[in-house]
């Protein structure tokens, strides 16, 4: 009877520990936001479908393949509509990679005086910037075909002490061109994205004057557990935000709401297997959405047909 009585006890006990661990979990994953965006993102597909980029409509054409010819993971990627390339960085060997659009390398070049380069960015023909992700520091940096290595002392810099905390500082990097704008992504502790204007400084006419701009209500609706990368769209001025963490490409509106996103796990958007690690997104003038996983993986997205 003694026995029974313990086990009355025990048993709901055991649920109700069950119970709380899954609760402490699905809000470490957000999975209750994330949830309710997918029962969102259906309600209003008609709404935004047009309009947008509209990730649901994208599946993988090419997955998983190797990036041959590097012994060091790549980091980060960005579209060069004026070479019609991809540009990544490795940080153990720092280095910037150029890519063909279907994951060849076509060139390596060194950086010298970058501890932690985790993003690279198209500005403008020749022109990038590269983040140093520890020292929060922002690098400007011209690419050109004559270019052996590119050296950080005699780059314009931008440093930004923004939260420093380690190595989970800025991980990603996008630019509105029109707006002359330079979104920054802190990868978490806590998730943010930062807009610079006034970097890089392109007019030597005008005087070097950086302004930072936040947007915690923003920051506040992505569900993301991290940030790897950032990808602006000026078609729609919409933003594209790649979490690592959480298998996950959110669409941002104007207004900085999620309205769409593109599964990084198996067997969604035409994927065999879930995508490892994700660090860099990409998109070129006709909407395909390049990406790259550790270890050194090429993955490429494209809209179905009809769609």
């Amino acid at each position: 009877m003694r026995r029974l009585t313990q086990a009355r006890f025990f048993v709901p006990a055991l649920l109700l520990a069950a119970l709380l661990l899954a609760a402490v979990a699905a809000q470490q994953f957000r999975l209750f936001e994330r949830g309710w965006f997918v029962v969102q993102e259906w309600r209003h597909t008609a709404e935004w479908r047009d309009k947008s980029i509209w990730l649901p409509d994208y599946v993988a054409t090419l997955q998983a393949q190797p990036i041959a010819g590097l012994d060091d993971d790549v980091s980060a990627l960005t579209y060069d509509p004026d070479r019609h390339s991809l540009f990544t960085v490795t940080n153990q060997k720092p280095r910037i990679v150029e890519l063909s659009l279907d994951g060849k390398i076509l060139r390596q070049v060194p950086l010298v005086g970058f501890g932690d380069p985790e993003a690279i960015e198209y500005i403008s023909p020749g022109l990038y910037v590269i983040t140093d992700e520890r020292l929060q520091r922002l690098v400007k940096v011209r690419l050109t075909e004559a270019t052996l290595f590119i050296d950080a002392a005699d780059a314009q810099q931008l440093s930004l002490g923004i939260g420093l905390n380690g190595n989970k500082g800025f991980e990603g990097l996008a630019y509105d061109s029109r707006g002359q704008r330079l979104f920054v992504a802190k990868e978490r502790d806590p998730v943010s994205i930062y807009e610079i204007h006034g970097f890089p400084h392109t007019n030597p006419d005008k005087p070097f004057a950086v302004h930072v701009v936040d947007d915690p209500k923003r920051d506040a609706r992505l569900f993301v557990r991290d940030l790897s990368s950032l990808q602006y769209d000026e078609r729609t001025n919409h933003l594209l935000a790649l979490s690592d963490e959480s298998r996950l490409v959110l669409e941002l509106n104007a207004d900085g709401k999620p309205i769409s996103g593109l599964s990084l796990l198996g067997g969604q958007q035409g994927l065999d297997k879930g995508v490892p690690q994700a660090e860099g997104l990409a998109m070129d003038n006709e909407g395909t959405l390049y990406l790259v996983s550790e270890p050194n993986l090429f993955y490429v997205f494209k809209k179905k047909a009809g769609e």
